[in-house]
């Protein structure tokens, strides 16, 4: 690294900061949590990224499960460049939109009608809003540690950038706001049946992360979701998935698919749009008909259905249906997590290693995490000290403890292979400093 890069470097991060918040656009992107200073990306193929100082880095991040084809992957590129060509935006619905609508219809039955939006915050605020019209009931419930995105109800023991920062909530959200979302302990159903008890006949919905991905990796127990989805009709309320990570991520059908429910309301994003911004919101063909026009629940977007992120959402659903392609990606994913399961106990530190398909966390906590505060238990320290040899060693991991990591198809093996060699050295060189 030359001196001018390095001053190129301080510069990029005096501009930001003094015209972007903190000189990032979203909190975990400050880095804060890991005691290190924010990335600037110049480019990114494959499974790469390479930083404004011109380093090459093992991306793990992947846009945060977004790019599960990997960066700059031929066919969505080519898909992307052919309809900029084409118009970016038309304010009118196109053929894209009905195609994607289809072909997530396919996936996944449960939703019989799907509405695009431009963000999994703005999908959230809508499927909620939908089911309390539907169910003329004010609550929700929701699960510590799971996010939802970052509307005025969601922001309460919430995971994700809450979690990173160490935020139990956000000022601004009005209290009235914030009395209508209840919470329980992810995979606690006798607790939530508690609530439903208590506020019996008050509760529009259940909102869940299938498997909780913002407090890090948390696999749903057996019957946690089954349950919430019996629990959910015999109470007259609705189960919404959250599957803005998991949809299509873990599967092709989703999170829904892997652990065989069917959800009222389903969230998605990230996947759908292949790197692009994208939300959707879909279900039962009743409840949908409520949206308006259709219906008196109103929502709009200017953005929505925006023809660039569903030409990219087609072409990444194309490749991901093709022969084995799950079976290869959860294939190295698997490999990733017993490397670094391995790596752990010859390092004698406390860790484990939790693993669903393609998503990953390490948390430094012991000697399992089932829920939030099982999550919260994680040495944060320790894993920004992780994180730092990481980044040293090339390896680019989510700057944050309660995040999980991604991989994508584009990931060779070599690459797992040098992230379990850096995860050992690492490891290693934590345990030789305590």
């Amino acid at each position: 690294m030359t001196s001018d890069v390095q001053s190129r470097i301080a510069e990029l991060q005096r501009r930001a900061e003094r015209i972007l918040v903190s000189g990032v656009n979203s909190p975990v992107r400050a880095f804060r949590a890991v005691g290190g200073e924010p990335l600037f990306i110049e480019r990114a193929e494959g499974a790469r990224l390479w930083d404004s100082d011109g380093r090459e880095l093992v991306d793990f991040i992947g846009s945060w499960g977004a790019m599960i084809l990997g960066h700059a992957h031929p066919a969505v590129t080519a898909a992307i460049e052919d309809q900029a060509r084409r118009g970016t935006s038309y304010g009118v619905t196109s053929p894209l939109e009905v195609e994607l609508a289809e072909e997530i219809s396919r996936a996944m039955p449960s939703v019989e009608k799907i509405r695009f939006v431009s963000s999994g915050t703005e999908a959230v605020m809508s499927a909620v809003r939908l089911a309390r019209a539907f169910t003329q009931r004010e609550f929700v419930l929701k699960f510590d540690g799971c996010y939802h995105g970052h509307s005025d109800g969601f922001l309460s023991r919430a995971g994700s950038g809450l979690a990173t920062l160490g935020m139990a909530s956000s000022p601004g959200v009005p209290e009235g706001f914030a009395r209508l979302t209840l919470h329980a302990a992810y995979n606690d159903l006798a607790g939530t049946e508690n609530i439903f008890v208590q506020h019996r006949g008050q509760i529009a919905a259940i909102i869940v992360e299938p498997v909780a991905a913002n407090m890090g990796v948390v696999p749903p127990e057996p019957g946690f979701l089954d349950g919430l989805q019996k629990l959910a009709r015999r109470e007259g309320a609705l189960l919404i998935c959250d599957e803005v990570i998991t949809g299509f991520r873990v599967a092709y059908g989703g999170a829904q698919s892997l652990y065989g429910i069917k959800p009222d309301l389903t969230v998605l994003g990230k996947v759908i749009g292949g790197g692009l911004p994208v939300g959707a919101y879909g279900g039962r063909r009743e409840i949908m008909d409520l949206v308006a026009p259709a219906g008196p629940v109103y929502q709009a977007g200017t953005l929505s259905g925006n023809p660039l992120a569903m030409r990219a959402g087609l072409a990444t659903l194309r490749e991901i249906q093709k022969a084995n392609f799950y079976d290869d990606l959860n294939r190295k994913c698997a490999g990733l997590a017993a490397g670094v399961s391995d790596a752990a106990r010859r390092g004698g530190l406390p860790m484990t290693v939790n693993t669903v398909g393609s998503l990953i966390t390490l948390f430094f906590a012991a000697p399992t995490v089932r829920n939030y505060e099982d999550a919260k238990r994680a040495d944060v320290a320790r894993f920004g000290a992780f994180f730092r040899e990481m980044l040293r060693r090339e390896i680019l991991l989510p700057p944050s403890q309660f995040e999980a990591w991604f991989v994508s198809s584009a990931h060779t093996d070599a690459d797992i292979d040098s992230a379990i060699a850096a995860s050992r050295e690492s490891l290693d060189a934590l345990a030789a400093a305590r």
